[in-house]
């Protein structure tokens, strides 16, 4: 049962933080083990917007060393390339700190990139790159940095399907890890603040209404139930609502200017022979970009694409379209895997909150916290390119910035990071989860298993309610929508039949 809205009615707080995905939550973790009165809120679910749509990989910042569309880039851009080392040092940071800290949260993967004789990269290229990335970085884990000839990496996986070999100058081997769950990781910070004393609210929309001077005051507004809207007041407010932001200050200041420029992320997935599991492939795209094939779950997935994106931020899917490109940018990468549209199980697409900056058509890849007094919005702080594998690094810069400009109202005490997974045969906790997707996606994981079979999938459906003692009234409801916004977002992975009758429910309880 949902707390009623109500209760939190004229209540005041040191900060508001507006934003329930990886960055917000870390934000309100860090605060509220700090000594602040914190209140979180989303309007959806924790975690249910970018935060949960990443490539999920917790990589070691070679991405970021990458020049863009020329190698001449950060020649004629220097300032760019201050920024790329920057985040290639937070990177290889935040890789050593969440591999050492959440094991369970993290999986070492054996990754190559083909370097070819006509490519922008040389293989020197490739040796300074990772040379950089290991002065920038802790000592370990080890980045298992290697170059090897075609002809010792023809037969391995991935690799043997290659194209154009006679082209190949060599193969770059290393190590990268990915976040097998990252939305996990957000319900994780989101408990541990709630632990530390924050309030916490989903599905709670918040909109800034009044500054005096001292405190703002906001509106929150239950997006799952018929209450009136109710005012809380904050002495400071952190807008971490991604690519939001905007829409949240100008709800309020109609010329703030913009923070945000949002590109579109899509992805497929595919079965690729078990031989494959452990193995991924970073390579450069058509545009020039780099883009993935990643082991996921016993599969594996090709991606992302990279497209300015400006439509409904709340109805983001990959389109027919993406995954005929992506299918096409698979096959040139490793023409000899022949993936096809059909063989598709899976899709899932996200929208980057990258910094805005009008010289950079494809956005400024640094993370940036912004003050918005210059926006006539005293007392509100904006992050904008808060990346998901940094979000720890993030939720500590803004908690220096509020330190700095607000007592905390309590002894400070540890955040906690360890995971917390039930353990096996236990009932779930609710931790929040207001709907079946909720529960699903965010809270067991059920929802990221490709490949299930019909039939399977409702079974696991009505497990999940089950174990969560989700009420027998309104189950049918309840799986009606959850397969109509999975179908949306994930087609055609969730493709279930239409939710089983009250009669065919009991039978099957009957049979266990």
């Amino acid at each position: 049962m949902r707390t009623p809205l109500s209760s939190l009615r004229n209540k005041s707080f040191d900060v508001a933080v507006i934003g329930g995905g990886i960055n917000g939550s870390s934000a309100a973790q860090h605060l509220s083990a700090a000594g602040y009165d914190v209140l979180l809120v989303d309007k959806g679910d924790f975690a249910s917007g970018s935060s949960s749509r990443s490539s999920r990989l917790l990589h070691c910042g070679l991405r970021y060393l990458a020049p863009g569309r020329s190698l001449f880039d950060f020649a004629r851009h220097p300032r760019r390339l201050a920024i790329a080392l920057r985040m290639a040092r937070l990177a290889m940071q935040a890789r050593a700190e969440l591999v050492a800290s959440v094991p369970s949260r993290t999986r070492a993967m054996k990754f190559a990139f083909p370097v070819y004789r006509d490519g922008i990269y040389r293989g020197w290229h490739l040796d300074m790159a990772f040379r950089v990335l290991g002065l920038l970085g802790p000592a370990g884990p080890s980045l298992d940095y290697r170059r090897v000839s075609p002809q010792t990496a023809r037969d391995m996986p991935l690799v043997q399907w290659l194209g154009r070999f006679d082209m190949l100058e060599a193969v770059a081997l290393f190590r990268e890890y990915q976040m097998d769950w990252p939305e996990r990781l957000c319900i994780d910070n989101v408990m541990d603040a709630e632990r530390l004393g924050a309030t916490v609210r989903n599905h709670t929309s918040a909109r800034l209404l009044q500054d005096d001077g001292e405190r703002w005051t906001l509106g929150l507004s239950d997006m799952l139930a018929d209450e009136p809207e109710i005012r809380v007041t904050a002495r400071i407010v952190l807008n971490m609502g991604g690519v939001w932001i905007d829409g949240i200050n100008r709800d309020v200041q109609p010329k703030a200017s913009r923070k945000i420029l949002g590109t579109k992320g899509a992805h497929i997935v595919v079965k690729l022979p078990d031989a494959c599991r452990e193995h991924g492939l970073a390579a450069i795209n058509s545009h020039n970009e780099p883009f993935y094939c990643v082991p996921w779950r016993g599969y594996h997935y090709f991606g992302p694409t990279e497209t300015p994106y400006e439509d409904d931020l709340d109805n983001v899917a990959t389109t027919p379209d993406e995954v005929d490109w992506l299918v096409r940018e698979a096959n040139a990468m490793l023409p000899g895997a022949k993936v096809k549209a059909d063989d598709v199980v899976f899709t899932w697409a996200g929208v980057r909150p990258l910094t805005y900056d009008e010289t950079m058509p494809f956005g400024k890849r640094s993370r940036e916290i912004h003050d918005l007094s210059g926006d006539g919005l005293r007392g509100v702080f904006a992050m904008t390119m808060g990346s998901v594998m940094n979000h720890r690094s993030g939720g500590r810069d803004v908690t220096r910035i509020v330190a700095g400009a607000l007592p905390a109202s309590r002894p400070a005490r540890p955040a906690g990071y360890a995971t917390r997974d039930p353990a096996p045969g236990t009932p779930q906790r609710p931790e929040h989860a207001a709907r079946l997707v909720d529960a699903v996606f965010r809270r067991t994981g059920v929802g990221w298993e490709p490949g299930l079979p019909a039939d399977g999938q409702l079974a696991a459906l009505h497990q999940v309610m089950d174990d969560f003692g989700w009420p027998a009234a309104g189950r049918d409801e309840e799986i009606a929508a959850f397969l109509k916004q999975a179908n949306h977002l994930h087609a055609p992975g969730w493709n279930a039949p239409p939710p089983a009758s009250q009669q065919d429910r009991a039978e099957r309880a009957g049979q266990r």
